[in-house]
């Protein structure tokens, strides 16, 4: 999942470690983002190896610490601290990021990495993108089935609370299946979708809403043991 997404924010524009970080929180979530300094790097180091990207020392930077350096009557190796370096997809990592893009399977239906497939829609094919949204919404109707199931069979054994988180975790499926809905019918009826299809939050205009948090409570998880009610968490199935 990692090395997905740095792929596809690098085949936005190029970006400096620090930033690129940033960026991946952006898009994955404080809670989905399973990875820190500690893994990036090496990830980075990795994927450089490989030949997916290169590292670079933007011109500007290397010769604005060499004059600094001169000036000062030192020699430029022992100016300081290194300039930063940026970080440049290749083409052979542009092509291996369209591979793993069009080679999504069941996989992609999972909670984390459906967001990071979705985040990069607009540059995957629409057979794929339509491919991981019917197995997404295929994912979530099973969770939604057990939420009901267990609903039907404990709803009298329930205190009010553990009703509520029942019926919580059945509007949150049901929401979302009709998300997915709205997103496949406009895959298979009208193309890609522009960003006005979306809506705007801040004018108050109603778009497709967004995936709920991972961590939500999972009701079908703990309905049988009633000294569990409330405990449960959602599972992705």
């Amino acid at each position: 999942m990692l090395e997905l997404a740095i792929l596809g924010l690098l085949h936005e524009s190029p970006m400096h470690g620090y930033e690129l970080r940033k960026r991946l929180l952006a898009l994955l979530g404080a809670i989905r983002a399973a990875f820190s300094y500690g893994s990036l790097y090496p990830t980075l180091k990795r994927m450089r190896l490989r030949g997916l990207i290169v590292e670079e020392v933007p011109a500007g930077d290397a010769d604005a610490k060499g004059a600094g350096a001169r000036a000062a009557g030192e020699k430029p190796l022992l100016s300081g601290r290194r300039a930063r370096k940026v970080y440049r997809l290749t083409p052979e990592g542009k092509e291996h990021f369209a591979q793993l893009m069009a080679d999504a399977g069941p996989e992609s239906a999972d909670e984390a990495l459906f967001g990071v497939h979705f985040a990069f829609f607009s540059r995957t094919d629409p057979a794929t993108r339509l491919r991981i949204l019917e197995a997404r919404r295929r994912r979530v109707e099973e969770r939604r089935e057990r939420i009901r199931e267990a609903l039907a069979r404990t709803a009298e054994r329930l205190d009010a609370y553990g009703l509520e988180l029942q019926r919580h975790g059945l509007e949150t499926a049901e929401r979302e299946v009709r998300w997915l809905n709205e997103l496949i019918a406009s895959e298979e009826g009208r193309g890609p979708r522009k960003p006005q299809d979306f809506g705007d939050p801040v004018a108050g205009t109603e778009g497709p809403r967004a995936l709920p948090e991972q961590g939500t409570p999972d009701p079908a998880a703990s309905a049988g043991d009633p000294n569990k009610q409330g405990k449960g968490g959602m599972r992705d199935g």
